[in-house]
């Protein structure tokens, strides 16, 4: 179904129609608005939810019981469900999740941004179906039509001379590919990343993924230096001139609109870094273009490209870590580096690259492509499976018949616009930053100090926001921001939505305070 024809539906359904709204919503004890309506409510009601075209069936499987049982003695005893009752979801259909008891529920975190085109695509739903019938699995031994098909179409999608793509499974396992390459490309060993910077969780990646939560007492990830992280919200230099978002920072300085001294300062850190963390020749520099994990953190405008330079004068290969920002989620461009005015050498890419289905690229030139041949034999037995590429082929078709990516730009733009009238109205609101549809709302306990809400207070509000039917991620090094990176197909009156939830959370939350 395309989005002009979902927009049309979703006008001629009403709310109740055909799914249901959570039963779990609490009353509020202070006015919300009604969604989209511009209007007050009474006391003890709730945003009301979009409608929504699309009836679940009924769920027949295990008792949430018996899987919360099965979960603590036979899956991983790290704590990683979001909510002190952790959803049990059945269904997905483009933005919006089902649980088990057919509660419905508006995802704004897509399955930590991975969820490109919306839950069970149609279209891509026929594209693995169709291929499960004919073929699953060769591997790269053998040829397939589907691999090749895929690799001209996201080949053609990037600049030159980024034309040679290997086809991975997970943003992990081509971030340790890109590695591979940088060091074998370059001889040189060191590889520097921004603090706060996640680039996966394998042995190898940890190294370079620079959150505390993901570091071990045991040695991992060798080789891997750390530098600051260019923060103009939470950093020492910073204002309302640096980033590209449609939202500054509150905070003032000496920036200048054509020049941003901020970035000048952080370069100096990064020279420093250069000067005394690292040998006098290095492998690469790996970047998000916006740092997701971290709270969708922006780096001041012009960083990446001074940065760029000074790595390749140090024999180094600069790699752009589309993981999260990668086709068209950003909307103004394609690609999270382009918005940055920068050609990497490498670029890897995960996520929405399949829709949720696990599949991952590195793209590189021709040049380092030969150089990683020359040094390894490297082989993927499950990278580039026909069922995969299918799945990626289809992806990238409804982005472009879709237009995703422009409604990217303009959902996403409108809604940032949304939460920074939020940040304007609460002091708790700290920061509001992003682009496109990958979107930071930075909690804290006050404007003045910008120190974190405490983590209990930010799961208090991430929990009312669940209960009236919305869910939103978390991030940062105190998990005090709110992520917020919807599937690209979100509508504007689901953006309503969404902000007046988080606006009544937060009201709900002031009253506790005050209590």
């Amino acid at each position: 179904m395309t989005l002009a024809w979902r927009l049309v539906t979703r006008t001629l359904h009403l709310e109740t129609s055909s799914c249901r709204t959570s039963k779990t919503c609490p009353s509020l004890s202070l006015s919300c608005a009604l969604w989209g309506s511009g209007t007050k409510l009474g006391l003890h009601t709730k945003p009301r939810m979009p409608p929504c075209d699309f009836t679940p069936e009924r769920y027949q499987s295990l008792p949430y019981g018996r899987v919360l049982d099965i979960h603590k003695q036979h899956l991983s005893p790290v704590l990683t469900a979001y909510f002190s009752e952790p959803l049990l979801l059945h269904q997905g259909h483009g933005e919006w999740l089902f649980d088990h008891e057919g509660n419905r529920y508006l995802d704004f975190f897509s399955g930590i941004v991975t969820v490109s085109v919306g839950h069970c695509h149609p279209k891509v739903n026929a594209a693995a179906q169709k291929q499960l019938g004919r073929l699953w699995h060769t591997s790269a031994l053998f040829f397939h039509p589907p691999s090749h098909e895929y690799a001209e179409k996201l080949a053609a999608l990037l600049p030159e001379p980024l034309k040679v793509i290997f086809l991975t499974n997970s943003g992990s396992e081509a971030n340790d590919l890109a590695m591979m390459m940088a060091r074998a490309h370059s001889k040189n060993t060191d590889i520097i990343s921004f603090r706060g910077a996640y680039h996966g969780c394998s042995p190898y990646t940890l190294g370079l993924s620079n959150v505390g939560l993901f570091k071990m007492t045991l040695p991992s990830g060798s080789g891997c230096r750390s530098t600051m992280c260019p923060d103009v919200f939470r950093g020492p230099w910073g204002g309302s001139h640096c980033r590209d978002s449609p939202v500054q920072t509150i905070r003032k300085c000496s920036c200048a609109p054509d020049h941003c001294h901020a970035k000048d300062q952080y370069i100096e850190q990064f020279k420093d870094t250069l000067n005394t963390c690292v040998a006098k020749s290095i492998a690469g520099f790996f970047a998000e273009p916006i740092q997701g994990v971290n709270g969708v953190v922006q780096y001041p405008k012009g960083f990446l490209r001074e940065a760029f330079e000074l790595v390749r004068a140090r024999g180094g290969v600069c790699i752009a870590d589309e993981v999260q920002t990668g086709f068209g989620r950003l909307g103004s461009h394609f690609w999270g580096f382009q918005t940055h005015g920068v050609l990497p050498d490498i670029v890897t890419m995960a996520k929405g690259i399949g829709n949720g289905f696990p599949m991952a690229a590195v793209v590189t030139t021709p040049e380092i492509a030969r150089s990683l041949a020359n040094c390894v034999l490297h082989f993927s037995t499950f990278g580039g499976s026909p069922v995969a590429c299918a799945v990626g082929s289809a992806v990238l078709e409804v982005i472009k018949e879709e237009n995703l990516q422009e409604n990217s730009q303009e959902v996403g733009t409108y809604m940032l616009l949304k939460f920074a009238k939020l940040r304007d109205e609460f002091e708790i609101i700290g920061d509001v930053r992003g682009k496109g549809l990958m979107i930071g709302v930075e909690m804290v306990k006050d404007k003045t100090s910008r120190q974190p809400l405490p983590r209990e207070e930010v799961s208090q509000i991430h929990e009312d926001c669940k209960r009236m039917g919305l869910i939103i991620g978390k991030g940062g090094l105190f998990s005090q921001t709110f992520r917020i990176a919807p599937s690209m197909c979100i509508t504007k009156p689901e953006v309503d939505f969404a902000v007046e939830v988080f606006r009544c959370a937060v009201i709900q939350h002031m009253e506790r305070r005050a209590q």
